[in-house]
């Protein structure tokens, strides 16, 4: 029934957030895609979310949601479990010989895949084993990354993949995505596609923080994608490889997406396809250490050293140097004394560590 329509893998990364996880899970599995398969990879939590997972997979565990009704009837889900140690075999297909066949006997709303990682490889590296896993073993034709704060409409896959298959040249969609919970709104839009300037190292969200009252409604070729959302061509993945791990978290879906565009395809803005993102649920403060080391500056300058041109670079320094002064006094004002000194070592940090 599905063999003219493309397989696509989902991938959910989990860490120490299967509340989340569970709520993205029941959302995706009323979608009305007939041909995906669902994968969480969970980098080593210790909030009991494995358990949790299965739980919820099993039915033992209700999900409330203020954006989709819980559904009984395609529970309990099966759920193929691997170690890390497993699933990054080479061999796994011959270690597991009966695991194809059991699998793809299962509809696809009453299946799961769930791989353990031995550690936190962080948001790039995390995904990166389960999307290997999924083009080694799965032959999908797509790739879904998907946060596991998010919540997609039952539409969302179809118009992404419809659209994708009309043009050859397209090598990544995004949807339209929402705040989750906007002042109590849900129609508030957080991302519709990115337009990137190389001159300041910052992008410019199309529709940011706006109520969506059709601004939006065009499709269009974009920049940037966000990665809490991103269906990608499997083909074009080989060509262009994964994300790199380098950067661990933030900034490497930017670098995946500039690595498509220089391999000549498009990133491609679909307004019919919609999700709610809980935004910032992995950031305690925006003046974590965490944020400012990664986002702020470490994992900055090192996406602008390898794709801005000369006078790109000078500029960018030239802005850079009074952005971080605005943060840093943005930080010392707000912020009490405890947060503002590990933002200030984050800054130090992010910088010594670039140069190495």
């Amino acid at each position: 029934m599905n063999i003219m329509v493309p397989k696509v893998s989902i991938i959910v990364l989990n860490w120490n957030g299967w509340k989340d996880t569970v709520e993205c899970l029941e959302s995706i599995y009323q979608i009305n895609y007939p041909n995906y398969q669902v994968l969480v990879v969970d980098n080593a939590s210790q909030d009991d979310s494995i358990n949790q997972i299965k739980n919820y997979a099993q039915g033992f565990l209700t999900v409330e949601s203020r954006m989709i009704e819980y559904r009984s009837l395609n529970k309990p889900v099966e759920v193929f479990e691997f170690s890390q140690g497993e699933y990054v075999n080479p061999e796994f297909k011959e270690s597991n010989h009966e695991f194809e066949s059991t699998f793809n006997s299962i509809p696809a709303p009453k299946r799961l895949i769930l791989l353990k990682n031995d550690k936190n490889y962080g948001y790039a590296q995390g995904n990166n084993l389960a999307m290997n896993f999924a083009m080694k073993n799965l032959d999908c034709d797509y790739i879904l990354v998907l946060n596991n704060d998010t919540v997609v409409h039952k539409d969302s896959l179809r118009e992404m993949v419809n659209a994708a298959e009309k043009d050859e040249k397209t090598g990544a969609v995004t949807p339209k995505v929402y705040y989750y919970d906007y002042n109590g709104q849900k129609d508030v839009i957080s991302h519709a596609g990115e337009k990137f300037n190389l001159y300041i190292g910052r992008g410019k969200r199309f529709c940011k923080d706006q109520v969506d009252k059709g601004q939006c409604d065009e499709s269009r070729a974009v920049d940037t994608i966000e990665g809490c959302s991103i269906l990608l061509k499997t083909e074009v993945l080989e060509k262009v490889g994964l994300f790199d791990p380098l950067y661990f978290a933030y900034w490497e879906d930017t670098d995946l997406c500039f690595r498509i565009r220089q391999d000549g395809y498009q990133l491609l803005y679909i307004p019919q396809a919609r999700i709610w993102h809980k935004a910032g649920v992995s950031w305690d403060s925006y003046f974590s250490y965490f944020v400012i080391y990664h986002y702020l500056v470490r994992n900055r300058l090192i996406f602008m050293w390898r794709f801005a041109s000369l006078l790109q670079k000078i500029t960018f320094t030239i802005f850079f140097i009074f952005y971080l002064l605005a943060n840093i006094i943005l930080m010392l004002f707000k912020e009490d004394l405890k947060t503002s000194k590990e933002g200030l070592k984050a800054i130090y940090n992010g910088l010594n560590d670039f140069k190495h």
